[in-house]
């Protein structure tokens, strides 16, 4: 998920899993378009409950979603991926730096679009025990309220990755204990400002680059997620099937929640074996019933993860979801 692509290249290869994106919320250029997907204001305001996200939780279809470069702040880049492979996704990835405000022209253009925004929120600084502590209640209140007033759903993800080094939430500069206060801290004081609008998504990256790394000490319960998120890339040199890239970090997480799974970042890296790699997974989250879908990454960042990036693999992709079980639009109300 990349400021960043913070990940060296050839930990990406390795590790079957790719470092992510940062910084993608670019300005719109075609104002008036992105206006007219957006609810009033005057509606949003009307609405005094908040969003139930519940229905959501647990789709009847696949999600299908995409990160793409300047959205969701404007959407032209999501209807030209949609034209691309043929489907409008129904979920577009955004990255949210700490510090940073909440895009909620960015939910209302997703929303309007009958999509879902999911917001990877990334803490580079000032520090978990920061955020921990309370010190930092002055942002997460403004941003919580911002998302509450708002008010449509948006899946948010703090801290993915948080099983790996290379971030500084990580195993590196902090400890697990700390990682889950921070969560829950988070949380909490999305709740006591009602919003209720979020559906919070736990995301570590795959186990398969660093096994030693439990995943049970990061959990901060089931009353704290609401779906497990996992980042997984699919490289020439990694894992090939969807059982061995995806399984060993599933079987962990079966042992503490039955959470739904999304796996919130991947894309394939081009190659000889990309057509395969996107059949293994689609086909994988097609059939598994606990899997509710995937956001693919669709940025060159160090390698080029575009999947019209290759023609054949384009085409499978295209062949693949155009399978009525992958999208749905997101319900008004």
């Amino acid at each position: 998920m990349i400021r960043r692509f913070l990940r060296p290249l050839a930990l990406a290869l390795l590790t079957a899993t790719a470092a992510s994106g940062c910084g993608l919320l670019g300005g719109s250029d075609d104002p008036a378009a992105d206006a007219a997907r957006e609810p009033s204001a005057s509606a949003t305001a009307q609405q005094r409950l908040p969003y139930d996200v519940k229905p959501l939780l647990h789709p009847k279809k696949e999600y299908f979603g995409v990160a793409v470069d300047g959205a969701p702040s404007s959407m032209k880049p999501v209807d030209a991926f949609a034209k691309t492979v043929g489907k409008k996704p129904n979920m577009v990835g955004s990255y949210s730096a700490w510090g940073d405000g909440f895009n909620a022209r960015g939910a209302r253009n997703v929303f309007g679009d009958g999509g879902l925004l999911y917001v990877s929120w990334e803490p580079f600084e000032p520090g978990l025990d920061k955020i921990a502590d309370g010190s930092q209640d002055t942002y997460i209140n403004k941003y919580a309220k911002s998302v509450r007033e708002t008010n449509v759903p948006v899946a948010i993800s703090f801290g993915h990755e948080m099983n790996g080094h290379w971030y500084p939430w990580g195993t590196k500069d902090t400890t697990a204990a700390t990682f889950v206060k921070a969560w829950r801290h988070i949380h909490d004081v999305f709740q006591d400002v009602g919003a209720t609008n979020v559906i919070w998504v736990w995301s570590p990256n795959v186990v398969n680059p660093v096994p030693a790394v439990k995943l049970k000490p990061y959990w901060p319960g089931d009353a704290y997620v609401d779906w497990v998120g996992i980042v997984g890339y699919w490289s020439t040199t990694g894992a090939h099937t969807f059982d061995t890239l995806y399984g060993p970090t599933r079987r962990q997480v079966a042992a503490f929640t039955d959470k739904p799974v999304l796996i919130s970042e991947t894309s394939a890296e081009p190659g000889q074996r990309r057509r395969a790699d996107v059949r293994g997974l689609l086909k994988g989250v097609q059939q598994d019933d606990d899997v509710i879908g995937f956001l693919w990454f669709n940025i060159p960042k160090r390698a080029d993860w575009r999947i019209q990036s290759s023609p054949l693999a384009l085409a499978e992709f295209k062949r693949l979801i155009a399978d009525d079980a992958f999208g749905f639009e997101v319900p008004r109300s």
